[in-house]
């Protein structure tokens, strides 16, 4: 229970249909010095929220201290991965890592059989009931199974979304009638951990090195300028680079070389790819045996794009896009579908 309507009303509706409930919210930085925000979720008004709705639905409610966890699993590898020149993925490593891994644990801990979040994604039994499929929210606008492509069936067999079914329209139309203190309460839309939403500035206060000077570069190795830092920069990014174009066409970020410090600029012609790989990869279904057609998706936001998938073997594949995609980053996930259902996903290299 974050504080938000929709774990909100994910404890609530599994309330009222008579299963037992047990609030849980994680503590995920240090409150001793009187700190009250972090980011945009997590801070002690979210947690007093959070307790508030398990008051007024009836159920016991737990923080427990994870900072320690979400130090080690989520905002290390957030630093780590935009000093390599990547860009990192948080949410995914919360999900996986914490929510259905530590958190689990701890529930089962409790006595309790499952674990229910208020994600917009769906879980089901396959036609066999020999495996547990993953499939998106029927809102498109708020479908959140990107982030969960990495849940092993273990995790998916105690995995429950129970507003999975409903549009975010309806969750909100709900919690007014039930009368849930957090009913129009606003959603968080940044990095939870970034106070200011400038990642920038947190990962150079963590790791000052991050900070070295180098240089943009055509794709010709031209020097056209400096800049204050690698991790500040994304692939696809055009605002924010400060250079003049010798043309009058826009440059954006193609690539980034931590080793020589360098960020690669071009046209945004540049940014089109049609192959990628990608590792770690997690089949939700089986691994394919041969070539097989998804829908795949590298953001969040992107819509799927049709697809080859070939299993490479020892947690690897590769992705050839029918037509070529804009902005691949490394650091990201990419996640098969096929149709609602999610296949599998891996982070691109």
């Amino acid at each position: 229970m974050s504080g938000g309507v929709d774990s909100s009303v994910a404890a609530a509706l599994l309330a009222e249909q008579g299963h037992e409930v047990i609030g849980l919210s994680m503590q995920l930085y240090d409150q001793s010095e009187g700190q009250t925000t972090f980011g945009s979720c997590c801070s002690i008004d979210d947690l007093l929220d959070a307790r508030r709705v398990a008051a007024a639905i009836n159920i016991p409610h737990y923080i427990v201290n994870f900072e320690r966890q979400f130090n080690e699993q989520v905002i290390s590898n957030f630093i780590d991965e935009y000093a390599a020149g990547r860009t990192p993925l948080p949410c995914a490593h919360c999900n996986s890592d914490l929510k259905f891994a530590t958190l689990a644990d701890r529930a089962l801990g409790l006595g309790a059989e499952a674990v229910a979040t208020g994600h917009y994604a769906r879980v089901e039994r396959d036609s066999n009931h020999e495996r547990y499929a993953l499939k998106r929210g029927v809102d498109p606008g708020k479908d959140q199974s990107y982030f969960l492509f990495s849940l092993t069936q273990a995790q998916l067999a105690r995995a429950v979304f129970p507003i999975g079914h409903h549009p975010k329209d309806d969750v909100r139309d709900w919690a007014r009638r039930r009368g849930l203190p957090v009913a129009d309460k606003p959603d968080s839309q940044e990095i939870c951990f970034i106070p200011d939403d400038d990642y920038r500035a947190f990962v150079t206060k963590r790791v000052p090195e991050a900070a070295r000077e180098g240089v943009f570069v055509d794709e010709h190795g031209r020097v056209l300028g400096g800049h204050a830092g690698i991790h500040r920069f994304t692939v696809g990014q055009r605002k924010g680079l400060g250079l003049r174009s010798p043309t009058a066409a826009p440059m954006y970020v193609l690539a980034l070389r931590p080793a020589d410090r360098q960020v690669v600029v071009g046209p945004r012609s540049a940014l089109e790819r049609t192959r990628l790989t990608a590792s770690s990869v997690n089949w939700i279904v089986k691994e394919p045996e041969g070539p097989l057609r998804v829908a795949a998706q590298i953001r969040h936001r992107h819509q799927a794009a049709p697809a080859t998938v070939r299993g490479l073997g020892n947690g690897h594949a590769e992705v050839v896009f029918d037509t070529p995609q804009l902005a691949i980053s490394p650091g990201q996930a990419v996640v098969f579908y096929d149709g609602d259902m999610v296949v599998g996903g891996g982070w691109i290299d």
